[in-house]
């Protein structure tokens, strides 16, 4: 089983982007493993998905307004290519875990991010 590790970060009201993420992964057959707040500010899902599946798994994570890091786009790209290429129909069904960490972000911290300092 791969093991795929993702963050991700949303402007967004928790409230708000929780039920549209949950609805994506079993709309795409993806099973919601642990749901855990890290922090105030973070939350952890470790789901499975079919390989199969991954491309519209991507798709719903954009479409719920996740925005994803590099690494997390990276990620998703690579197995979008390895479902692409696999050699049996079979291998399709393979499991995928993946893990993804969302960060819950305000308008106050992008600007005390981007705040020349005053001295």
């Amino acid at each position: 089983m791969q093991l795929l590790d993702i963050q991700g970060f949303s402007y967004e009201e928790r409230h708000g982007l929780l039920p549209t993420l949950v609805s994506a992964f079993a709309d795409c057959g993806g099973w919601v493993l642990d749901r855990k707040a890290l922090s105030p500010t973070t939350m952890e899902f470790r789901i499975e998905i079919q390989l199969r599946a991954v491309v519209d798994l991507y798709s719903s994570i954009l479409a719920s307004g996740l925005e994803l890091t590099r690494g997390g786009h990276l990620g998703l790209t690579h197995l979008c290519i390895c479902r692409k290429n696999l050699a049996a129909p079979a291998d399709l069904g393979q499991i995928v875990a993946i893990r993804i960490e969302i960060s819950f972000l305000e308008d106050a911290t992008l600007h005390s991010v981007f705040a020349k300092p005053t001295a």
